[in-house]
Formats: C-alpha cells, structure tokens, sequence
C-alpha cells in the first residue's frame, strides 16, 4: 500500500522538497562553524559571534522560508533536521580533526618538551646556591604561584597594573596591546575556575649578565570570550558553561647574578627589593627611597618571557658578530637585546591596529615610521585597515649583528609570531580570518660606541637620558626632559620590519653590492658564499607560513581551480599541515595579505626555492610534487627558473 501512495505522497512534497534537502545540505556548515576555534587561553570569537557568516553568509529570507517548514511539515522535517544532524555528527567525529583531540595532541607535545630529570632540576638549585646559600626553589614556585593567579585575576579585570612590578617592559606591552585588540573585536575574555596543577623547574641559564630559570607551570581553567559589556558577574557566569581545559606554559625569570634572596624583603610582601622599604607601585615601576627599577632583574626575580608549552625549545644559540659588538660594549647582552626587540614588536603591532604609525617616534627611526605610516594610509584612503586577532609570539632571537664604527650597529632579530591577521573595512567589525604563521625579521640600529645601561636591566621602555618611563604620546620627544628619541644615538630603535623573504633578499643584495664595489672577490667566490637565508629551517611552522602563502597567491586572482585546490590538498597532506586552515586562507580570498610576494621577484624566488627544498627532503621528487611545483612556479611567474634550482639540488 504504501508503494501505491508513494508518487501521489511526493507530488504533494515536491514544491518544498528542494527547500527541506538545502536545509539539509546547509546545517552541517551552520553547525560546524558554530564551534570555537581554539587558543592558547581564548577561543576565537568569530565563529561565535556570527555563526561564522562573514561575506557569502546565507540569506535570511532562505533561513526564514527553510525553518518556517519545521512548522508546517513537522513530521517530514524533523526527520529530515536529525538525519542533516547525523551527517553533520559524522563528518566531525570521523572525517575532521576534533579541536578537543588537537588540545590533548598539544598538551602531550607540551608535556613532552618540558619533562627534565630529578637530578638534572638538582644541579640547577646547586649552581644558584653556590652564589645565593638562601636560594629555595619551593619559595620560588610558591611566588610563581601566586603571581600566577594574580596575573590571571589583572588579565580577567582588563587591568595589568597591579602585576606590572613584576614583568619586564616587554612582557606588560604585550599584555598591554593583548587587551587592547580583545577590546577592538568589542570582545573581553571571561576565566574562572583557576587551578594551578603543578610548578616545577626545567632549565637553568647562566651568563655574565643574567641568570634565566625556566618554570614549567601546569594548570587549568574555564576559558570563553564574551562580548565587552559585559560585567565582571555575568562574564563569571558564561566562563562556567566553558569547559574545564589544561595547559601549560613556560615562565622565563631573570635575575642578575650574584643578588642574595632576602625573604620576607621583596615585592611580594610589598618591598622594595632593593632596600627593603615599603613599595606602592606606581608606573615608574621605581622605589621613591633608593630609586631602584624594581622590575630590572637587577635585585629579583623578574618575568620576562611566556611561552607555551608546545612551543618550548632548550638549545645554546651562538650569534655572528656578537663578540665583535661586545668590544665596544662590553655591557651588551642578549638577554635586554631580546626584551629590547619584543617590546618593538608589541609596539608595532599596536600602531598598525591603531592606524598610526607616530605612536612609534620614541622607539623607531624618522624612515621606518615614514614607511609605516604611508602604508597605512594607503589603506585608510582604501577604507581599509589592517587586523590582527589573537596575537601570539613563539620566540624573538638575535640571529646577527652587524658593527660599523664609523656609524651605526644593527642588530637583527629574527621574530616568529602568529596571528589571525589580514586587512578588513574601516569601523566595522573584523572579518572571519585564519591563523597564519608570521615570520619577520626586525632590524635594530644603534649608534656605535653607545652602551647598555646595565643599571635599568629588563626594564627597556625607558628614556636613555632621565630614565623616565616613556609614553605612547606622538611626540619625537622624551615628555620629561625634551631629549630627542627615535635616533638610535643611546638606545636600540627600530629601523625595518621585513617578511623573512623580504629580509634575506635585502641582504644578500647588499652583500652583493659590497663584493662589487670592492672588487674582492671572484665569480668563483660568489657561487660558493650562500645567501644569508640559504639554510631555512623547515619545521612545521615554516611550512604552514609557505602553504599560506602559497594559497593567499592561488587565490590572488579570484579564482582557484580545481586543479590547484587538490594540489594544495597534496602539499597540506605530506607538509603536515591542516587542511582546514588552508580553505580558511583560500576563502579569505586578497584580505589574507595586504602585500602579495611580486611575481617574479627575488622574494617570489627565495619562496619557491624553499618549496623546492621541501620536495626534495625525500631525496627525490615524484609526479605530483612536479605538478605542484610547476603550478606554484607559475603563480610566482618563475617558470624558466624552476629546471635549474631542480638542478642545483
């Protein structure tokens, strides 16, 4: 009977019965896109806020027509919505990779990185005790403790003050500007429930300046963003519905060596710890008794460098021409160097999120703010601005330095950073945006023979002249004592921001403008010295920065091909990378980079030969990675030169 009534049964549906299988085929996106993404202590809030819409969203007049049918055929729609939920069920335990599997992956990987020996945590005790008898490790995790839940308690009211005695400049800029851009997405991050799970010591550094601990700190809490009206309470109340997640991070403290503990006389009790009386805090960051810079590192501990856990490297770094920069200034040390550079970086990224590059005259030289602030205002003219979500660094390392006597040194600072960054319309909200790894090089110059106040240590967002604290003012000038910043003539200050590329292409053509000038060296030469970036470093960060870019160009155009996409598929699947991220930056479309690579540009070559290099890890290179090299010489327009660097490797 039923077969007998089935066409008449289906002619009745057949008006609605496109609309009901669109609904269908639409919820799974819907659904999908309505979980978080992710973070190191926030998710991201556009995929909350909007259920992911953006551009391209779906109609409302389709949603209204779709869902007004669960009223009228309820019994043919809900069966229809449980089956569009199952698939949806399906695709997300079975096909895609869980966000809540990638934390437990990430935690392993974190737990990993930092497990040390008994013995090896003893001898770092031992060493610190030589020069310090009074030296406790469990005082310090307690004090880490602490601090911890403080800075968790500053970050949650939106106000650092509090805990910024104990950070060094560059890591309170960094929490500082953090804020400022959760406060641009008109977004607050709401925590609650913190648990500190374990603290333990896992890495001791000594050098002549400084002594480093590093301090695992394993914890948890219930981490969720809510929009930025809301009140303490009702912020409280919706971080109880997030789930209860670990993490863990790494806690970088330095002190000078030699400084004996004095319990019971530091800032923890609220003294100074220099003369022990009572300090109140204050933006000098400075004891009104004896005028000590109570965050330097000089007297105790101080924080100056968060990273995560799955980010955590334990390595010695040698640096070219160090030895030669420490003659004229035996103070010179990678420790302030490196704060020095982050706290720029922090900065940077704040006057670009702003759209004014003058927020940069105390720290950065006339041309670099010039070149800045003309970018900038190339996009405001466009309606446009540049975005940056969820702002993360991985590490911030001195690779060279360059000394000139007869001018300038440069320091130059190899920056690895993250963002979910791209350029959205003026005034309005961000567009949904991926995560892209960044690589940057800053480039610090410095007037030859000016030395490092040792006294100020990680406090580095001072005024070479009076010590004052500097302001974010436009002004060129110091606001106490009128001395001109921004030159370079007493402290480091930023003189360019190049993509990694961009950077090596700049100085292996001054390399090669300096052989021609002197006429020193022969062909011969020339072929063997490499380019300063010829040895890449392929970890997984550096291939999803490539991958990015490769897709950022596939789609410059407007258009991806099939064709392109199942390549891109291919290289997401044998470099490692996640598929997903890379049909985010796909459909980011032109927003994604501002400043495409020049076809055909040496930056263009420097990339395709990195790609090349990852093709050959194996040794060999098969039929589709020959098609996925050609595609991706051809959007670089570098297709003549492909044959050869195959060649040479």
């Amino acid at each position: 009977m039923s077969l007998r009534f089935a066409p008449r049964r289906l002619y009745r549906w057949a008006p609605w019965l496109p609309s009901a299988l669109a609904l269908v085929a639409l919820l799974a996106p819907l659904l999908a896109l309505a979980r978080g993404g992710g973070g190191e202590h926030y998710t991201r809030p556009s995929s909350r806020d909007d259920g992911g819409g953006g551009d391209g969203g779906i109609p409302l007049w389709l949603i209204y027509e779709l869902f007004s049918l669960v009223f009228r055929y309820p019994k043919v729609m809900l069966p229809l919505l449980a089956i569009g939920f199952g698939i949806w069920w399906f695709y997300k335990r079975n096909l895609h990779p869980d966000a809540t599997t990638r934390r437990a992956l990430d935690q392993r990987d974190a737990d990993r990185r930092t497990q040390v020996g008994q013995r090896d945590v003893q001898g770092w005790v031992n060493a610190l005790k030589l020069k310090d008898p009074a030296f406790e490790l469990q005082a310090v995790l307690d004090k880490t403790r602490w601090l911890f839940m403080e800075l968790q308690k500053a970050w949650f009211l939106r106000d650092m003050t509090p805990v910024r005695p104990f950070l060094s400049d560059a890591t309170w800029q960094r929490f500082n500007v953090q804020l400022k851009l959760l406060e641009s997405q008109g977004v607050r991050d709401a925590i609650t429930d913190i648990q500190v799970l374990d603290l333990q010591l896992i890495g001791l550094t000594q050098s002549q300046w400084f002594d480093s601990i590093q301090l695992r700190v394993q914890a948890r809490m219930r981490d969720t963003d809510v929009p930025a009206s809301f009140t303490d309470a009702q912020a409280t109340d919706a971080a109880r519905k997030a789930p209860n997640e670990s993490f863990t991070e790494v806690w970088t403290f330095v002190r000078k060596p030699g400084v004996q503990t004095k319990p019971g006389e530091d800032l923890y009790q609220g003294k100074c710890p220099n003369c022990g009386a009572p300090f109140a805090g204050g933006a000098a960051n400075k004891c009104e008794y004896c005028n000590a810079v109570v965050n330097s590192g000089n007297y105790d501990w101080t924080l100056s460098e968060i990273t995560q856990g799955v980010e955590h490297v334990r390595y010695h770094k040698t640096v070219d021409g160090l030895r030669e920069a420490r003659e004229a200034d035996p103070a010179l040390n990678l420790e302030i160097l490196e704060d020095r550079a982050s706290l720029l970086f922090w900065k940077w990224i704040d006057s670009q999120s702003r759209g004014d590059a003058k927020t940069l005259s105390k720290v950065a030289n006339t041309e670099a703010v010039q070149r800045l602030g003309s970018e900038l205002e190339d996009l405001r003219r466009k309606g446009r601005r540049r975005v940056f979500l969820e702002c993360a660094v991985g590490a911030a390392d001195v690779t060279s330095l360059q000394v000139n006597p007869q001018g300038y040194d440069v320091a130059h600072v190899d920056v690895r950073w993250s963002a979910r960054m791209g350029v959205g319309p003026l005034n309005e909200k961000p567009p949904r945006l991926p995560t892209v790894p960044q690589r940057f090089v800053f480039s610090l110059v410095r007037r030859h023979g000016a030395q490092t106040n040792a006294d100020n240590g990680m406090s580095t967002d001072r005024c070479p002249n009076c010590n004052a604290t500097l302001t974010d003012s436009a002004a060129t000038t110091c606001d106490f004592c009128n001395t001109q910043l921004g030159t370079g003539e007493r402290d480091w200050v930023l003189a360019s921001a190049l993509p990694y590329e961009a950077w090596n292409v700049e100085q292996d053509q001054r390399y090669q403008a300096n052989v021609l000038r002197k006429a020193v060296a022969t062909e011969r030469d020339r072929e063997r010295v490499p380019s300063p970036g010829a040895d890449v470093v392929m970890d997984v960060q550096e291939r999803q920065r490539l991958l990015y870019m490769m897709a950022a160009i596939a789609a410059a155009d407007g258009e991806v091909t099939s064709s392109e996409r199942k390549l891109l598929k291919l290289c997401s699947e044998r470099w490692g990378v996640e598929w997903s991220n890379v049909e985010m930056a796909l459909g980011a479309g032109t927003q994604l980079f501002d400043r495409l690579v020049p076809r055909g540009s040496p930056e263009a070559e420097l990339i395709l030969r990195n790609i090349v290099e990852i093709a050959m890890v194996d040794g060999r290179i098969d039929r589709k990675e020959r098609r996925m090299l050609e595609t991706a010489a051809a959007h670089l327009g570098l297709q003549e030169k492909l044959s050869s660097m195959l060649g040479e490797l």
